[in-house]
């Protein structure tokens, strides 16, 4: 089973590969479809990912893997949006499943303390319920074996459709009313505590927790799934939990999409901060103002801190001609070591200045933003000897 976008890796090369060893070739290549967002592609550029932790945080694994599983056809691409998302769930998960549960683990409590039994009084309806469900595990069967999860998935809908249809059929409140309607009203209960837990073992293989739980609630135990197409096998007088669960509470579109907005809002692009504006351009000076700046590249040979300093560092330059030690405010930006061998500018000019007790003769040219958070050389594009004269 693979993505239908590999198809040919799988069924052209990798089997030469297989035939050049002479080992097996696979006997079925099943290229499953594509997971849509609506009517395209998922994509973080777009910022419509829908991502399958923050599904499951939502509503649980098992939900997502139902919708998965459901609205993954065999032969087209799937599409996935929020409120078709939330639709599904309320539809076939809290309304058709959840609530079959809740309601006949409910009516067995109010009418016979939780008891669960057979009594024999049969009417014609039963029978097509039987039929219905123990049919089920076949076509079910049929449907895996043919890769298409989503019908089969659609089968074991249909057997719970069909037992709620059951209990409008058969209207247990009504026989609840006549006391000599209780053997057909246990018969009745009976008949779905039976075809859920034969549903609820199909389900294990594609919802495990919720099947779990379901037989949980029918104080039962998973079956072998040879036995699935005969009913009646759930023990006369066992006794169903006290209080039902809520499998899938029904969702409030409002509310999930509220916590949808604050997902796809982690998900967007932080704006791109705006550039600072630069420092203001210093007063005119006269040509012959600058002309009086001697600046010379110099090479650094040597670099250690100054002691009792937190921001400078002692460098040792050369001018080709000459070295000098210069002291600069970079210790916060540059390690020593990193600076040995680097070409930088150098006013070369200057009066000497002590720092720290230490004598500085000239100073490097740095650049920096506005805030000084970010501070670099200002250095030659190509390899030049030191002690050439900065024009």
């Amino acid at each position: 089973m693979i993505g239908k976008d590999i198809i040919r890796f799988h069924t052209i090369y990798w089997p030469i590969f297989l035939m050049s060893l002479d080992l097996p070739l696979p006997k079925t290549v099943f290229g499953h479809p594509w997971l849509l967002q609506g009517e395209g592609k998922m994509s973080k550029s777009k910022g419509n990912v829908m991502y399958a932790d923050d599904l499951c945080d939502l509503f649980g694994v098992d939900a997502v893997r139902y919708f998965v599983l459901h609205d993954m056809p065999f032969d087209n691409d799937g599409s996935i949006t929020w409120d078709v998302l939330i639709e599904r769930l309320n539809a076939d998960l809290a309304n058709t499943l959840g609530n079959l549960v809740n309601r006949t683990v409910a009516m067995s409590n109010k009418y016979f303390g939780g008891e669960v039994g057979r009594t024999g009084v049969e009417e014609p309806v039963d029978t097509d319920l039987k039929t219905v469900v123990t049919g089920t595990l076949s076509r079910v069967r049929k449907a895996v074996d043919d890769l298409r999860i989503s019908d089969a998935l659609n089968e074991l809908m249909n057997l719970f459709k069909r037992c709620n249809k059951y209990v409008d059929e058969t209207a247990p409140w009504v026989l609840a009313k006549d006391p000599e309607q209780k053997n057909r009203l246990c018969e009745v209960l009976y008949n779905l505590v039976e075809s859920i837990s034969i549903g609820a073992n199909l389900l294990s293989p594609f919802l495990p927790a919720t099947a779990e739980r379901i037989l949980k609630q029918l104080n039962t135990e998973p079956r072998a799934i040879e036995t699935l197409e005969t009913f009646g096998l759930y023990p006369n007088g066992a006794h169903v939990a006290e209080k039902p669960e809520i499998l899938f509470a029904r969702l409030d579109p409002k509310v999930v999409m509220e916590q949808v907005e604050k997902l796809m809002a982690k998900q967007a692009k932080p704006a791109a901060p705006e550039a600072p504006a630069p420092a203001p351009i210093k007063d005119e000076i006269a040509y012959e103002d600058f002309e009086k700046l001697d600046l010379r590249l110099a090479k650094v040979v040597a670099c250690e801190e100054v002691k009792r300093s937190k921001k400078l560092l002692k460098l040792t330059v050369s001018l080709g001609n000459e070295e000098r030690t210069v002291v600069s405010g970079i210790k916060n930006w540059y390690q020593p070591a990193d600076l040995i061998g680097k070409t930088v500018v150098l006013v070369a000019n200057l009066k000497p200045v002590t720092l720290c007790g230490v004598e500085s003769h000239g100073m490097i040219l740095c650049a920096s933003d506005p805030e000084d958070k970010t501070l670099a050389f200002v250095t030659p594009e190509k390899a030049l000897d030191a002690g050439w004269v900065v024009r």
